[in-house]
């Protein structure tokens, strides 16, 4: 039997969560004074994608601190950001604290971000042919490393949607491979990355020379080829290209000690319901009572 593990974008679901109920300044306090909105939809998204792909192991990747390895390499990456909003704030400790008392895997390495650790275990174990792999993200610089092993799904609005990217899929909506978005990213940049790319070369153009030239590389060898206002443009920020492209490429090489039987989950219905009552995450009942009777065919005590 194969194993199917999950990895999850763990930032990425609990910021999609909070601004979906901030918007109303329904934060969800508990009686300790402390925000739960972002964690509750963060359970609700994470337990709805347990129902979908049914995973035999779980683990968690998140962002540690807002500075990495590519602010050494470009102190303008991510500066643009604002600081999160204070209901945030201690949510963050409170998500990894919720998801270790259901016995789902945390991990997160200083300097890295979680898409790094992702792409890094996704190279690590795709050589397994007994694991499959699965990302669930809303982040679509993770679609770099879709290939014929690594499926992402990625979150649409409201929860338990999502676009699944195979590699046949990536490449029969784009006309590219997926490690080719990397190229892509580096020619149109990322504003909210904060890394320019080159200037006056939008998306649609980035895609269209991708197709027709295939790397950075191709570009510059055939540059007699090129229109001359785009070949100006490459020449003039060539070097800006040039560090785009290692700002977008997700590094698979963080230091991780992992071993797959770490990240085995199984749900434990009194065990998940007791954490349930004790962090005060009443609107993650349902999704809760839903996966348990899909999964074991029982019921959470009330």
């Amino acid at each position: 039997m194969k194993h199917h593990l999950l990895l999850v974008d763990g930032m990425a679901l609990l910021f999609r969560a909070f601004y979906a109920t901030a918007v109303r300044r329904n934060f969800m306090v508990n009686s300790q004074g402390v925000p739960t909105n972002a964690v509750q939809g963060y359970l609700k998204h994470l337990l709805a994608a347990v129902d979908h792909v049914q995973p035999t192991h779980i683990a968690i990747c998140w962002d540690m601190g807002s500075v990495t390895f590519r602010n050494e390499m470009y102190t303008e990456y991510k500066a643009n950001r604002q600081a999160p909003p204070v209901e945030m704030v201690p949510q963050f400790d409170l998500a990894k604290d919720v998801t270790t008392a259901l016995g789902i895997l945390n991990i997160g390495v200083k300097g890295y971000e979680a898409d790094d650790c992702i792409g890094t275990l996704c190279h690590e174990l795709k050589q397994d042919e007994e694991l499959v792999l699965t990302v669930l993200t809303g982040d679509r610089d993770l679609l770099q490393i879709v290939d014929d092993k690594v499926t992402v799904l990625l979150l649409q609005k409201g929860i338990g949607n999502y676009l699944h990217y195979s590699r046949d899929a990536y490449v029969d909506e784009f006309q590219l491979e997926p490690k080719q978005l990397i190229d892509v990213k580096a020619l149109m940049g990322d504003p909210s990355d904060g890394y320019p790319g080159v200037k006056g070369i939008g998306e649609k153009t980035a895609y269209k020379l991708m197709r027709e030239y295939e790397t950075i590389e191709g570009l510059f060898t055939n540059l007699a080829l090129l229109t001359p206002t785009i070949r100006k443009k490459l020449e003039q920020d060539e070097e800006m290209l040039y560090l785009s492209r290692k700002l977008a490429t997700i590094h698979c090489q963080v230091p991780l000690d992992f071993y797959i039987d770490q990240a085995k989950w199984q749900i434990h219905p009194t065990k998940t319901m007791n954490v349930i009552e004790q962090y005060e995450l009443k609107s993650v009942r349902n999704a809760l009572l839903k996966l348990n009777q899909t999964t074991t065919q029982t019921s959470l005590p009330l």
